[in-house]
């Protein structure tokens, strides 16, 4: 069938909404991206499908990830007359039971994450509540009542985790394509540009310039025109593209359409890592399902508009997610950015204008335009308009994915959704935008989450990773990490980036080696302006990040190592040793089991002995003690 209008649309969301909300049959749905295969979640998924094979009275399907990586493999179930209850956890050999419990009323609380009160996203109208009839089991919490949730509002991923994301049917049936269909129809290229606009969408992967702004300018040029989606999401500890495309393709080729109708293009890529397999697959699934519904290719939807979709691998360089270097890539040439006098607006691909954009941009595309500009605006602060997703990793208790207002604090993401940092340690820093961002400190904890904000502090939003610390980070060692990644991902063009990191990563690796001198602090400061002011692209102008934020809130850290040749943190092997204290100890003897090298003798109940000729400070009897009898010296 091919779709032709809105009307067409319609009869496929209704003939699908029912199952999504009210299923016939018991309907289970298990989270099947990266972060749950990972977890167990294909393994599940197969054992499931071998206790109740098709036609069983149970459907078994997949689902994307609904943000709560800790908590993986999930699993949802659903009935007709019965409530949706989430479960954790839930690896193979506890899934029959997980179905069966279900099925008898017996909900292992034990296992439960939460239930839902009504599954409609910010996209459908919460009336006529499709649960209402259902009875809610008590005791179990709703899912947006979890500290988890209860702050999130998801619009980039509205779908993720509710639909599978193999299923056009399923995402039309959440409003998918509407959008699209409305502007083919009903409003101009113009007004597209307009919305995009008043809506105050920023680019959501690292520069964070107006959306609307650079739409309207690639529109105003000659030539044919190019759309660009940049999956080539390289920052350690972040995957918020990855979990759009392998949840919710079609709002990523959707919000391109948009983009394609507003400016006047026929032609788009998306160029995604290599190292994305699964994304890759759910996204030529997704192309060819709406190629077959008439929604992608030639006369869209029964109009003059055309428009296909290409799809590039890159091979893993981080600087490919500079817009000049990723359109190289495409190209076929190696990818290495080129001077910004010429912007890709007008020289782009192939020298045409070309406009690029990250996945996280596209997906909010399609929700502006259904809801409009002025709720999208109403959602943020002044300058930093609607949502931003984060990945939260690190040393905190609930890493996962999560979708917050623009100008939300750090303290409310990293306690109030994160759960703070375990182990009753303390929170030392948190690095926002990947490794090109900076550490802030706890004093800053209560700042607002925007573009100005984070820049004003010496960090950058970034494309959305966001890795917390904790009391056992060694600050000059972090900064060592990023700065010895962005050296090997450096393409070398350009001889401040190239030289000026590899001087700045030797002093690093002296002063964490114990070698480091007077000075070498404000040679780090003077090599880290110098790559700010003179390198050419965006990874060399911002790679001293990590360097220059951890000296300014951190330097006692630095002149320990220095002077006192110490690491407080116990990090760099050099500078401190292990002891055992003696008021502390309480010879339970577990330090011993546990050390690889037996290092550590004693008697049970009796005070333990640590020789430091065998210790080889792998950390596992700091790791293991309870008791905190284990010292960094």
């Amino acid at each position: 069938m091919k779709i032709q209008s809105a009307e067409d649309l319609e009869k496929i969301s209704q003939q699908h909404q029912q199952r999504l909300y009210r299923p016939d049959a018991v309907k289970v749905n298990i989270g099947m991206a990266s972060c749950g295969i990972a977890a167990g979640a294909q393994e599940s998924f197969e054992r499931a499908r071998e206790i109740y094979p098709a036609g069983a009275g149970i459907q078994v399907c997949q689902t994307g990830c609904i943000g709560f990586c800790e908590e993986e493999p999930l699993v949802e179930i659903l009935g007709y007359d019965k409530p949706r209850v989430i479960y954790k956890h839930i690896t193979a050999d506890k899934i029959a039971d997980t179905i069966q419990g279900y099925l008898d009323g017996d909900f292992k609380k034990k296992w439960i994450l939460g239930q839902m009160r009504d599954p409609r996203g910010v996209l459908e109208e919460k009336v006529d509540n499709p649960l209402a009839e259902v009875t809610p089991v008590e005791d179990i919490p709703f899912l947006e009542d979890i500290p988890f949730y209860n702050k999130q509002v998801k619009i980039a991923l509205r779908n993720c985790g509710y639909i599978d994301p193999d299923s056009i049917d399923e995402y039309i049936a959440k409003r998918g394509y509407q959008a699209l269909i409305q502007t083919l129809h009903e409003i101009e290229p113009g007004d597209i540009l307009g919305i995009i606009k008043d809506s105050g969408l920023r680019g959501r992967g690292g520069g964070g310039f107006p959306t609307g702004i650079k739409w309207a300018t690639c529109a105003r040029q000659k030539g044919d025109r190019y759309i660009i989606c940049n999956a080539d999401e390289g920052d350690p500890g972040a995957y918020m593209d990855r979990s759009i495309l392998e949840g919710d393709p079609h709002s990523v080729i959707e919000g391109m359409l948009i983009a394609a109708r507003a400016i006047g293009s026929s032609q788009g890529s998306i160029y995604v890592r290599n190292e994305y397999p699964l994304a890759v697959k759910r996204l030529v699934t997704a192309l060819k399902d709406a190629e077959k519904y008439g929604l992608l290719g030639d006369n869209i939807a029964g109009t003059d508009f055309n428009f296909h979709i290409k799809i590039s691998t890159g091979a893993g360089a981080f600087v490919c997610g500079e817009s000049t270097a990723l359109m190289a890539s495409l190209e076929g040439n190696v990818g290495r950015p080129r001077a910004k006098y010429v912007h890709t607006v007008e020289k782009g691909f192939r020298d045409n204008p070309s406009n690029l954009n990250n996945v996280e941009t596209y997906a909010n595309v399609p929700a502006i335009i259904l809801k409009g500009a002025r709720w999208f605006a109403g959602l943020g602060t002044e300058h930093s308009k609607g949502t931003k997703a984060f990945s939260l990793v690190g040393k905190v208790k609930n890493t996962g994915l999560v979708e917050v207002p623009m100008g939300i604090s750090l303290r409310e993401i990293v306690f109030d959704i994160g759960g703070g940092v375990p182990k009753k340690k303390s929170f030392k820093a948190v690095q926002t935008g990947g490794p090109s961002g900076g550490c802030i400190p706890e004093r800053f904890l209560d700042l607002p989450v925007d573009y100005q904000k984070l820049t004003q502090v010496g960090s950058i939003m970034g494309s959305g990773g966001m890795i917390v610390m904790d009391q056992d980070t060694c600050m000059v060692d972090v900064a060592r990490y990023f700065l010895d990644f962005l050296k090997e991902e450096s393409c070398g063009q350009c001889n401040p980036c190239r030289e000026g990191i590899k001087q700045m990563l030797a002093v690093l690796n002296n002063i964490c080696e114990g070698r480091g001198k007077e000075g070498d602090i404000e040679l780090l400061e003077e090599l880290g302006s110098m790559l700010q002011k003179f390198s050419l692209c965006g990874l060399g102008t911002s790679a001293p990040n990590p360097v220059l934020t951890t000296i300014l809130y951190f330097r006692r850290e630095y002149e320990a190592h220095i002077r006192e040749k110490k690491c407080s943190a116990g990090v760099c092997k050099p500078l401190f040793h292990y002891e055992i204290d003696s008021e502390a100890c309480t010879g339970c003897h577990v330090c011993a089991r546990k050390c690889p090298q037996e290092a550590i003798s004693g008697e049970k109940k009796k005070l333990h002995e640590l020789h430091q000729d065998k210790c080889i400070k792998c950390g596992i009897c700091y790791d293991a003690c309870k008791f905190d009898a284990i010292l960094v010296q």
